[in-house]
Order: C-alpha cells, then sequence, then structure tokens
C-alpha cells in the first residue's frame, strides 16, 4: 500500500497544529513548509553538504533517514524579529542590542544569531505541536536540526533565522528509531 497521500495529509495536519499553536505576544513569525516526496532529494544532498564542510557526520546519517521519508515538515522562526521587551533573555540588555549585533555572528555559523529567546521558544512549541499531531496520527517522525538548517541553506524558509525539519515515514518500523 502506498502511503504518499497520507503522509502529505499529515505533515498539512501538522501544519495546522503549529500555525495554532500559541506564540508570544500573539505575534507570529512562524514559517512552515511542506515537502513531499520528489523534493526531499534536494534536502538530503545538502544536509551532506553541510556534513562535509562542519565534519559533522549526524547530518550524513539523518540525511539518509531523509531519504526514507515520504514527506517533511519544515518549521522555521524569525528569530531576529523581538518583541520590544527587553527582556535580556538572549545575552543583550536591550532588544535593540541583540538586533545589532546580528552582523557581527561569525560567517561559518549554520545560523544567523543571536536570536530573540522567545521567538526560539515560540519555534519550540509550534514544533511540539506539530510532533504530537503525528503521534496521535501514528505517523513516525523525528524532530531534526539537521533539515532545518539544511533547508535555511536551500533558501526554502526565507524568511526564517531558525528552524528544524520532520521527516516523517509510514513502514512497519520506524526508519528514525535504530540510530
Amino acid at each position: 500500500m502506498e502511503f504518499s497521500s497520507v503522509l502529505l495529509t499529515a505533515a498539512e495536519l501538522m501544519a495546522v497544529s503549529a500555525r495554532t499553536a500559541p506564540k508570544s505576544k500573539g505575534s507570529d513569525v512562524i514559517e512552515i513548509r511542506v515537502l513531499g516526496p520528489d523534493q526531499l532529494e534536494p534536502l538530503a544532498v545538502e544536509m551532506e553538504e553541510i556534513s562535509s564542510v562542519t565534519g559533522m557526520k549526524f547530518f550524513l546519517r539523518d540525511a539518509g533517514n531523509v531519504r526514507q521519508s515520504g514527506a517533511c515538515l519544515l518549521i522555521g522562526v524569525d528569530g531576529l524579529s523581538t518583541l520590544g521587551l527587553n527582556c535580556g533573555a538572549c545575552g543583550h540588555a536591550t532588544c535593540a542590542e541583540m538586533k545589532a549585533s546580528v552582523d557581527i555572528a561569525p560567517a561559518d555559523s549554520l545560523y544567523k544569531g543571536p536570536v530573540c529567546a522567545l521567538r526560539s521558544t515560540d519555534l519550540g512549541i509550534a514544533v511540539g505541536s506539530a510532533v504530537k499531531t503525528a503521534s496521535m496520527l501514528n505517523v513516525d517522525s523525528r524532530v531534526m536540526f539537521s533539515a532545518g538548517t539544511a533547508a535555511i541553506a536551500l533558501g526554502l524558509l526565507p524568511g526564517s533565522s531558525m528552524a528544524f525539519g520532520i521527516p516523517l515515514s509510514v513502514t512497519g518500523k520506524s526508519p528514525f528509531f535504530d540510530r
């Protein structure tokens, strides 16, 4: 039995969960994209490229998992967008100081930062809501920093400074289990 259409529907329902998840001050800077089976190979190739440049071997393992998947949900956030609370959680005294420091981020960083801690939390809540939905649908999933990083590098989430990818699978045994 072919499950590709089921996985795309599951990814869309997960996207609904991410979109409707609570966000700081009710301000939504979450970016969501669903990749179908024909869009997974470029993501896996970029993950392999990042592995070769950084030496981070888990990117290779995760690229294999993306290839074993039937869909992938990408969720990102504009972490450079601040809420004007001057909470200091980002390590700067004010939101303006944080935004001014973005230009001094190392050129070889995987993400552009620093990021607003509250926006980072918004991303985590959206991801948690999405994987809760996958679990309720009995769809295997795995939250991947590596897939999110590759998605940003490929420009798949142009408004995001941080992201996670969540590949999805419906098989007799989860490809994400014995890693």
